[in-house]
This record gives structure tokens, C-alpha cells and sequence, in this order.
């Protein structure tokens, strides 16, 4: 079967003869197949897959190298050719569908916009009703209420949902997946994934899957190429690399994947943190003659947490896991029920509250948006001892540093600002904020939920180092089972603000008592380590069906 896209040896730069960003890439995508391009940030997969598109934002050019897509060469098409065969031949869902989805246009108009520029021999009639009927496909439950309504009417999985209707509704031959699921929580994320499946084998379309997801790429691959530093260091079907890696860097992609560690002993000690029948109410919105009721986000919640231990919170998004996690911290104020730190109930007008409050410390999701931009690093982090009256300015800069070498940093970060940093590094400076204090207890809110393989499995690590070092609690909130595998002690699992089953980590994963539980479990695979050095599938939780990539 010829190849429906041939990349050959492409190479784009900054400028003309400037640094090299993609270098000699090659890799093709058969009519049909699905081809995962899995590597870290800054390994070039995105912007070679833009190219396909001739997408390279500027001031990135092509350099060099040759995209063939249906024998026609793209790099040198015209721009008139490259909006003919944008949509209607080549359709692409971004890594966030809201900021790929137009804020001030209904859901309907945007879907329109391709249909009416590509599709000139439908009426508009034709154009709604195809419309409406892709929209039932991809699970909208109303579609003639969701094409009048707002992107920000909708969670991120239905606003997925809606990115997938606009590019099927063209029927093209290659869709291009960005890392479609990275915010998703594990449910949506199967759902999303296994719809964009279904449709693409409705219309033979191809998919070039961009992740660094190695389970879903193993999940529904059937090819795999593996990026680093714009190169493409190795090649070929997605079972095989995996099983008998070939490449130094692909093992150690896959030696960061989490692992389950054996579970350590049960603490008998009282809780440090306890939460009893613990209410949330979001207040309703104002309207013009009238106001929406409140909604109960939290409803009940008993859980514990003991000195050294890890309790793991999962759930779906919506189910609440970030609220109870704010509502603990002091950053929400509970409607009902009681927090309690080392046995003493404390709220916002107890006397205890403000050594609770101290003693208690956050990581955000985003430590982009979490840490001030116009604060140097060391002022950041020496913050959390802005409330230590009695200790010397001197122990203090002392500590700054002390907690910066512990988080693999060094006293030269001091002097930074958090758009010098990367990611991971960002991460890191969170968790020096959080922990520079010495507090008793840390609320991680997904922390690792948008860091590369690699980088996650180094937070990780570092955490469960500086955890042991320190011996503070932790309330770990995550949608990624796969890191819950690896760092609870317990789990509570959440759904619709409610705890529906928590227990031992190895109890929950292994002997769920509830459907929701299990539906979680056994939404996205695992992987485990082969006797030839590499990976393979691993279900959590006995399935049916085999995978296609597996079958």
C-alpha cells in the first residue's frame, strides 16, 4: 500500500540558517494506520507534525527535507492550496480545546466554518443537519441546544468531543492528534480516545498521534516513531519498541513510566488531618431578574490522614477532588462539617488556625500561574518564612538555599524568574515553597499533570525523597492512576462530591468493591516491565475485549 504521507529527511530552522529545530526527520503514515510520535517537550513532534499542515508558526522555516501527502509535495504549495487542503484533506485536534475553540462564537457557527468553506455544495440546511447529526455521534446529549450554546458551557471532555465533531464533519484522510486526552481525567480520556477510533475507522482516515503517553500510544498504535532533541532516533511497530527497546533513550523513557512499589506497613498513629462530614457550597449566579440556586460541590466527607502516610484522591472531572483539597488547605470555606489538626478542630476563627494554617502548605497544578512573575525565585520560596518573626534574616536566606539544593536547583536560582525556568524546574520551585516551612502536612493538587515522562518520574522521586527526609503527610489529588499506583499509602476515590470507596492502595487497585472504581481502573492500561528490558500492556482490571494493539 503506497504511504498516504512520506516525510523525508525534513528539517526546519529558526530563520534561514539558523538553529536547527526538526534535523532530517523521516517517517510515513499509510492510509488507515495509526502512528504515534512520542518524546519529551522540545523534542520537535509537534512541529514536524505541523508541517504536515504547513502550520509552522514563525519564525520557524523549512529548511530542508521533503512532505509528500498524496504525492503532492506540501512545502512548496501555495498558500491557496495548503487552505484547500487544511480541513477538507488534513484535520488536526489541539492539546486544548479551549484555546482552539473560538470564545465568542457559538459551538454551532464554529462547526460551520469548515462545512461552509469546503463543502460549497451542501445548503445550509444540509450543513445543519450534518452538523446535528455528528454532534449525536460524538455523544452531545441535545445538539440543537449545544450548537446555540458557548465553549465555556462545556467541560473538557465535551469541548474534546466537539474539536473531534469539527474535523470528522470533513471526512478527512489524516487526522493529526496533539496530545488529545493530557487533561482529561482517565474515564473521558478512554471515551474521547476510543470515539476518535470509531470515527476514523468509519472513513479510513489515518492518525498521527503526538504524546507522551506511552500507554495510550501503546493502547492504539500500531507504529511508533521516537523523537529527542528533533531527531528521530528510533522506528517501527509500537509492540516491538516497546517489548525490545533499541535505543538508550526509548529504555529510559520507558524506566520512567510509574512503577508500583511494595506497600509499606500500616501506620497505627492518630490522624494528623482529619475531615468529618465536610460541606461545600458554590454560591448561584446572578442574572438579571433572577439568581441560579447553589450547588453542593462537596457532600459528607469523612476521610483521615496520619503522620508519613500518602492518601491518594481520584476521581473524575467535576467529582470534587480539587475543591476538597482547597476547602482542607483554608482556601474555601466549608458550609458544613469539621476540620480537625491533630485532634483539634480548627477553622477560620479558632485559635488554631494559624498554626494549622502553617503547617499546612499547597503545589498547585500549574506552577506557571501559581508562583508571581515578578518575584525572583528566592523571594518566592522565602515567602513561606515571611511569618517566622524570630528567625534572622541570614536563616532565612540560609534555608532558601538549603531548600533549593534539596530540590535539585542550587543558590543560583535565587536570583531567576520563573519564565527562566522550564516546567519541571517550575514544579520543583512549587514543591521549595511548599515544603521550605517544614510543614506537617502538604496538599499536592495534581501535580505532575503536565510534565514530560521523564520529568514526572524525577518529581516524583524527588517528592518521595523530600517526604522521607521531612516526614510530612500528603493528600495527593490526581486523575493519573498510574502515578497513584506508585506513591499512595491509601486511596479515596471521589465521584460527583461524594468519597464512593477508599481503602489501601493495593485493596482498591486490586479488589474494587464499586462500578465507579472499576470503571476507573479499567479505563486506561498500564505498563509493565518485560524479561528483554522493555514493556508491555498491562489492564488493571480484566477486559472483555483485547486491544487493537494487542490483537
Amino acid at each position: 500500500m503506497s504511504a498516504l504521507v512520506t516525510v523525508s529527511n525534513l528539517s526546519l530552522t529558526v530563520g534561514r540558517g539558523g538553529r536547527e529545530i526538526v534535523s532530517g526527520v523521516s517517517f510515513e503514515v499509510a492510509p488507515g494506520e495509526m502512528v504515534g510520535i512520542v518524546g519529551e517537550s522540545g523534542s520537535g513532534k509537534t512541529q514536524a507534525a505541523r508541517a504536515i499542515m504547513g502550520l509552522t508558526p514563525p519564525p520557524l522555516v523549512v529548511a530542508g527535507g521533503s512532505i509528500r501527502f498524496e504525492g503532492a509535495e506540501v512545502t512548496q504549495a501555495t498558500p491557496a492550496a495548503l487552505r484547500e487542503l487544511r480541513g477538507a484533506r488534513i484535520g488536526m485536534v489541539f492539546q486544548e480545546p479551549m484555546t482552539s475553540l473560538n470564545p465568542s462564537m457559538p459551538i454551532g457557527r464554529q462547526l460551520d466554518e469548515g462545512l461552509k468553506l469546503h463543502r460549497r455544495d451542501l445548503s445550509t440546511a444540509q450543513r445543519r443537519e450534518r452538523i446535528l447529526e455528528m454532534l449525536r455521534r460524538v455523544g452531545i446529549r441535545d445538539p440543537r441546544a449545544a450548537v446555540e450554546a458557548w465553549p465555556h458551557e462545556f467541560s473538557g471532555g465535551m469541548r474534546q468531543r466537539m474539536m473531534l465533531a469539527s474535523v470528522m464533519l470533513l471526512e478527512p484522510a489524516l487526522l493529526i492528534a496533539d496530545e488529545p486526552t493530557t487533561a482529561l481525567d482517565a474515564v473521558v480520556q478512554r471515551d474521547v480516545l476510543e470515539l476518535m477510533v470509531d470515527l476514523t475507522r468509519e472513513h479510513n482516515t489515518a492518525v498521527l498521534m503526538i504524546s507522551h503517553d506511552l500507554p495510550m500510544v501503546a493502547r492504539y498504535t500500531e507504529r511508533m516513531v521516537v523523537m529527542q532533541h528533533g531527531k528521530v532516533l528510533e522506528t517501527g511497530s509500537t509492540a516491538a519498541i516497546l517489548e525490545r527497546p533499541q535505543h538508550p533513550y526509548t529504555r529510559k523513557l520507558l524506566d520512567a513510566m510509574p512503577r508500583r512499589l511494595p506497600a509499606r506497613p500500616p501506620i497505627q498513629e492518630a490522624p494528623i488531618v482529619e475531615v468529618r462530614s465536610l460541606a461545600v457550597d458554590y454560591a448561584g449566579h446572578q442574572r438579571l431578574f433572577s439568581r441560579t440556586s447553589a450547588k453542593r460541590a462537596l457532600d459528607g466527607i469523612d476521610l483521615h490522614v496520619k503522620p508519613r502516610e500518602v492518601v491518594a484522591v481520584v476521581g473524575g472531572s467535576g467529582s470534587g477532588k480539587t475543591t476538597l483539597g482547597r476547602a482542607i488547605a483554608g482556601l474555601l470555606a466549608p458550609t458544613a462539617g469539621q476540620i480537625l489538626f491533630r485532634n483539634q478542630p480548627v477553622s477560620r476563627r479558632s485559635p488554631a488556625w494559624r498554626d494549622y494554617r502553617l503547617n499546612c502548605q499547597m503545589v498547585f497544578q500549574d506552577p506557571y500561574s501559581s508562583l508571581d512573575p515578578r518575584m525572583t525565585i528566592g523571594q518566592l520560596v522565602g515567602e513561606g518564612l515571611r511569618m517566622l518573626v524570630d528567625m534572622p534574616a541570614a536563616d532565612k536566606r540560609r534555608r532558601v538555599d538549603e531548600v533549593l539544593a534539596e530540590v535539585g536547583l542550587g543558590s543560583e536560582y535565587a536570583r531567576r524568574f520563573p519564565h527562566e525556568l522550564s516546567g519541571g524546574q517550575r514544579q520543583r520551585v512549587a514543591i521549595a515553597r511548599a515544603v521550605v516551612r517544614r510543614p506537617a502536612f502538604v496538599i499536592a493538587d495534581e501535580p505532575v499533570s503536565a510534565l514530560d515522562v521523564t520529568v514526572r518520574a524525577q518529581v516524583l522521586d524527588l517528592f518521595a525523597d523530600l517526604q522521607e527526609r521531612h516526614g510530612f503527610s500528603c493528600l495527593f489529588i490526581s486523575h493519573d492512576l498510574g502515578v497513584v499506583e506508585q506513591v499512595a499509602d491509601r486511596v479515596v476515590v471521589m465521584r460527583e462530591g461524594g468519597i464512593v470507596e477508599q481503602g489501601s492502595r493495593d485493596a482498591v487497585f486490586d479488589q474494587p468493591r464499586e462500578e465507579y472504581t472499576r470503571s476507573l481502573l479499567s479505563a486506561i492500561p498500564a505498563l509493565e516491565s518485560t524479561e528483554t528490558g522493555g514493556v508491555r500492556l498491562r489492564w488493571r482490571l480484566d477486559r472483555s475485549e483485547p486491544s487493537a494493539a494487542m490483537a
